[in-house]
């Protein structure tokens, strides 16, 4: 399954802010992390704590589009209902 991710790196923290709606109206995890957006620091922070939080493997997750943008595509092998449990049901 493919899912949207809105990352704010240099957060101070990782953590996962819950689901929000973009300017589409299409449904993104707000997800910020501690590391800077160099060197691809950002992304393996994301794709570990979502691999964290799912139960996953870091593995089973790739980033699929937004390398070096904010909004990013996640694709992992998880259902809808996996990730309404992990992070709250999406609006």
């Amino acid at each position: 399954m493919r899912f949207a991710v809105r990352v704010t790196p240099k957060g101070g923290r990782d953590a996962i802010d819950g689901w929000t709606r973009d300017d589409a109206g299409r449904a993104v995890l707000k997800v910020r992390v501690a590391a800077a957006a160099a060197d691809g620091a950002a992304n393996a922070a994301v794709l570990a704590l979502l691999a964290s939080r799912l139960g996953l493997a870091k593995s089973a997750l790739t980033l699929v589009a937004g390398q070096t943008a904010r909004l990013k595509r996640i694709e992992a092998e998880v259902s809808e209902a996996d990730l309404a449990a992990a992070f709250g049901p999406p609006p």
